[in-house]
């Protein structure tokens, strides 16, 4: 999905309970949201309205309510915003990102075997 539309870290939160498992109606979307922010209900109807607008959510009239379903694949996303913090931070460079993590953050064993495995599989 070429030109994706920004979304905002707090609209990005409804998304994560859309992909989380959808449609939902809104009151759903709002009690799952109750641990994680602070939000009215009416500030998360205009989140919806927002991703609505923006083309990433779609909303069908079911009975009485309507059902809201992502448009918009979680992955994506990801790979939209993960391209940008390449691009802005380390030049759409991996090495220095890794780096970077390895030099500012103890990685772990773990992640160290599966960097090694990833590099072996990617080097095939």
């Amino acid at each position: 999905m070429a030109g994706l539309p920004q979304i905002t870290d707090a609209e990005s939160l409804v998304m994560e309970v859309l992909w989380a498992g959808a449609p939902r109606t809104a009151d759903e979307i709002v009690a799952a949201l109750a641990g994680n922010a602070e939000w009215q209900e009416a500030t998360i109807k205009t989140f919806l309205n927002r991703l609505l607008k923006k083309g990433v959510i779609r909303a069908e009239y079911q009975g009485r309510r309507y059902l809201y379903s992502p448009v918009l694949a979680r992955a994506d996303w990801v790979d939209t915003q993960s391209r940008s913090v390449l691009n802005r931070l380390f030049g759409g460079r991996v090495a220095p990102l890794v780096a970077h993590f390895g030099e500012r953050h103890a990685l772990s064993k773990d992640d160290l075997a599966e960097l090694r495995k990833l590099i072996d599989r990617l080097d095939r």
